[in-house]
């Protein structure tokens, strides 16, 4: 089940119960084995207070007994997630005994049962706002308290948590005292689990996965405790100080909303990085800077906490910074920079380019689910591109004298912005608040364009978001294959770059991502890179030309036809990953429906004939067929690679589902063939791309089957309801998804009645009607937002998706295509 949404704190609320309470202790019991639907919880607090009123946060199906300082509470006082308390003077005792309930939309305590083998598992994640539904709590970062578990669970399951586990008899599970926790990163993993136990340097090293994967964690698991390994040696010399929570366990969990999440002592990732199907280095790079990203946190997040979310990037922006340095410097992913590139970069400007960007820090969160809206790719991308930039500006020696000193005055404790910038001031920093004030404080990004003719690099800031920033960064220009290379620094709005070529090559901004902003190619360079594109062998380079393009086309000043040009003269098969925010999934969602028609078929011919000519077995053989099967208008084509695919190419479910997916889309298949193909291999992965080509396919019954999952009448987990808002919609089938247009914008504020938090978020993202790219369907959106009935998780993806169909329709009336 999920839980619809509950007030959220607010930050005036959190503060003022910080300045009441203390709290000492959490001792927590939780019943996993009586029901399937429903767990016992009980909570035992133990707090100091000021003396006076407050709340404690409860989300549960049903409240047994609350007892404060052994007096009953009165239960029937509870609403919206909160039981008001009457406290004591000096030491406090609450006793909360619940039932709460077992979800399925990753969050809380998520219960999944693999459809492979019929096991059932359990995972908690407590961030925002969600641990109320697991065990009583003062829900809120600043909070921090050691933590006790007692687990009742199946003889047969394994449990983890945020400390070394016993068990002390069949079925029961003791954990902790763990060291000061916030609410957030409390998790319990239980559940039949395969787990690999490793040590390195006196840790204790765990892996777990779940039966049905558990001979691919046997073949990852060499390469994961590498990079464990690695990662601790690395951030421990970094630091100089040890990480503290005991155990390391990493748990590789079902239906997992995020990639990862940094739980003290117990760290939980989506379960798709133990791959059952073939993938790319990429996806291998992925998973390293994941791992390292939630080491780094054991730091930045775990040993010192935001006092509040408007400093999330005191966790966020560090551990990404921290996660692609250490992965690139001491593993086998030297490389990682270059995958970040292609996959962060994007994310991070777009987000910097919309009406609802923010400062790196002090974003303003109102309230916790507000914040939640902030882990986008400012707080990651763009936080971390600023202290790569602060790194090189100080230098490692102030850098990390500077994050040591911060660990050790705030151990176990909580932090701001101001306390870290004045531990590198203490370190020899000098005077940061031009960082501060320019980078950290002022949201967007700078605009750079390149006047040719003037030998003249010009800057403009975002008109809402005025700056005046310094940018020091490179220049290069492509001519005949050649590569040359100059230094510019940026002090004002325009700035005088010699050496330019003339008419001819082409001029790439900051090809080593440097600095930070938007970078417009000239028209002239466009046109250069049909001839210099496929020369380029530098990959970092490569992937600078490609987010060079897709700036200026998402500001309407790079034309579809001539991205198209491109992607036939050179496609980037190197970025070898299609998932979102990558290029294959732009180039479908917003290039190839504006350029001119055939344009889809061209493309999809330069793919297909990319994948005869590159190296049998490669990942760049795989990239590009990906591409083919999703560029494919041929039912025929399609129904050929099942019966054969490519040499060098293998049929497996991943590969089979792909082209499933694409037939659905074409009309190619129907349900029966869906549903034995799914009987045939029924696992988690297949069987959320079963509901994507069920919703795919163009008849009455699939759309109602997408609609009902997105209103809730029919209960989907969280991965099969984003896939049923991602078949939902295509470009094909607009006669057939044109009534549900106007009935997303009517029936969409609903959604918070049946779903809370992240996937709320996500459900109105993957369900907004991105295939109709018109005024009218921009005017029901703005009318939509104008009208304040949205949840604050729902209106920021409204508003991010509007300002996409915004920016979208622009790009067709600059560049309208025959």
């Amino acid at each position: 089940m999920s839980v619809a949404s509950s007030r959220s704190l607010l930050r005036t609320e959190a503060v003022a119960r910080r300045q009441l309470l203390n709290v000492t202790s959490y001792d927590v019991s939780l019943d996993l084995a009586a029901d399937e639907a429903t767990f016992a919880s009980v909570t035992t607090i133990e707090f100091e207070s000021r003396g006076g009123p407050t709340f404690v946060d409860l989300k549960p199906v049903a409240v047994g007994s609350v007892r404060l300082n052994d007096r009953p509470v009165d239960v029937d006082l509870l609403r919206e997630g909160r039981l008001p308390l009457e406290t004591a003077a000096g030491s406090n005792r609450l006793v909360v005994e619940a039932t709460m309930p077992f979800r399925n939309d990753g969050e809380g305590l998520h219960a999944h049962v693999d459809p492979a083998d019929g096991r059932r598992y359990v995972y908690g994640m407590s961030f925002m706002d969600a641990a109320p539904t697991v065990f009583a709590c003062f829900d809120q970062p600043d909070l921090k308290a050691p933590y006790t578990l007692h687990v009742r669970a199946p003889h047969d399951w394994v449990v983890v948590g945020n400390a070394p586990a016993t068990n002390p008899e069949p079925g029961r599970w003791e954990i902790g005292p763990t060291q000061p926790l916030s609410t957030y990163f409390v998790t319990v993993v239980a559940g039949p689990y395969h787990v690999v136990r490793d040590e390195h340097d006196g840790i204790s090293l765990g892996l777990s996965v779940r039966q049905s994967l558990a001979k691919h964690l046997d073949r990852e698991a060499d390469e994961l405790f590498t990079l464990t390994r690695q990662c601790f040696d690395e951030l421990h010399r970094l630091f100089g100080i040890r990480y503290p929570f005991g155990d390391y366990h990493q748990a590789f969990v079902p239906e997992f909303n995020a990639g990862a999440m940094e739980n003290p002592g117990c760290v939980t990732f989506r379960d798709q990085l133990i791959p059952d199907t073939r993938v790319t280095r990429g996806n291998k790079v992925v998973r390293a800077t994941t791992i390292a990203h939630e080491m780094a946190h054991q730091w930045f997040g775990n040993i010192v906490t935001p006092t509040w979310w408007d400093d999330l990037w005191l966790n966020e922006s560090f551990a990404e910074y921290m996660g692609n340095r250490v992965t690139a410097d001491v593993t086998q992913y030297d490389d990682a920079w270059t995958h970040v590139a292609w996959s962060r970069r994007q994310w991070g400007l777009l987000a910097d380019q919309r009406p609802t960007t923010h400062p790196v820090a002090g974003n303003g969160a109102a309230d916790a689910v507000a914040a939640l809206q902030d882990f986008d790719g400012i707080s990651y991308a763009k936080g971390s591109s600023i202290l790569k930039q602060l790194c090189t500006s100080l230098g490692d020696e102030v850098f990390f004298d500077g994050a040591i000193d911060h660990f050790t005055r705030h151990r176990f404790g909580n932090a701001t912005m101001h306390d870290l910038v004045a531990s590198w001031e203490r370190a020899g920093a000098g005077d940061l608040s031009p960082v501060v004030d320019q980078w950290l404080r002022v949201a967007g990004a700078d605009t750079f364009t390149l006047d040719r003719d003037a030998h003249l690099l010009r800057r403009t800031p975002p008109t809402e978001h005025p700056a005046d920033r310094t940018h020091r960064f490179e220049v290069a220009t492509l001519t005949g294959g050649r590569t040359e290379v100059l230094v510019v620094d940026v002090t004002g709005p325009e700035t005088a770059v010699p050496g330019l070529p003339g008419p001819q090559g082409a001029v790439v901004l900051d090809p080593r991502e440097q600095s930070w902003g938007v970078y417009v190619p000239d028209a002239t360079t466009v046109r250069a890179l049909r001839e210099e594109l496929p020369l380029v062998t530098d990959d970092l380079l490569r992937a600078a030309v490609w987010n060079n393009l897709k700036s200026g086309f998402n500001e309407a000043l790079v034309a579809p036809d001539d991205v198209v040009e491109l992607l036939v003269a050179a496609f980037p098969v190197h970025d070898t990953e299609d998932t979102q925010r990558h290029t294959v999934p732009w180039v479908l969602g917003e290039v190839l429906p504006a350029a001119a028609p055939g344009s889809t078929a061209r493309v999809h011919d330069a793919v297909t004939a990319l994948v005869s000519t590159l190296e049998p077995g490669s990942e760049l053989q795989l990239s590009a067929f990906r591409a083919a099967v999703r560029t494919a208008g041929d039912v025929d084509v399609l129904r050929g690679w099942l019966d054969g695919v490519p040499a060098g190419i293998e049929l497996d479910a991943d590969v089979r589902w792909r082209i499933l997916v694409q037939l659905a889309g074409l009309g190619g298949t129907d349900t029966a063939e869906l549903d034995a193909a799914l009987v045939e291999d029924k696992t988690a992965a297949t069987q959320v791309s079963h509901v994507r080509a069920s919703t795919a396919l163009p008849t009455p019954e699939a759309k109602d089957l997408a609609w009902q999952m997105f209103t809730g009448t029919v209960d989907a987990p969280n991965y099969e309801l984003v896939a049923a808002g991602h078949g939902l919609w295509h470009g094909a089938q607009r006669e057939l998804t044109a009534p549900y247009v106007e009935r997303y914008f009517a029936e969409l504020p609903a959604t918070s009645q049946v779903r809370s938090g992240w996937v709320l978020a996500l459900a109105a993202e993957a369900f907004f009607p991105r295939t109709f790219v018109d005024d009218q369907t921009l005017a029901r959106a703005r009318g939509l937002l104008d009208s304040g009935v949205l949840e604050p998780a729902v209106r920021r993806r409204v508003a991010d998706k509007t300002d996409a169909l915004a920016r979208r329709l622009a790009v067709r009336a600059a560049h309208p295509s025959a």
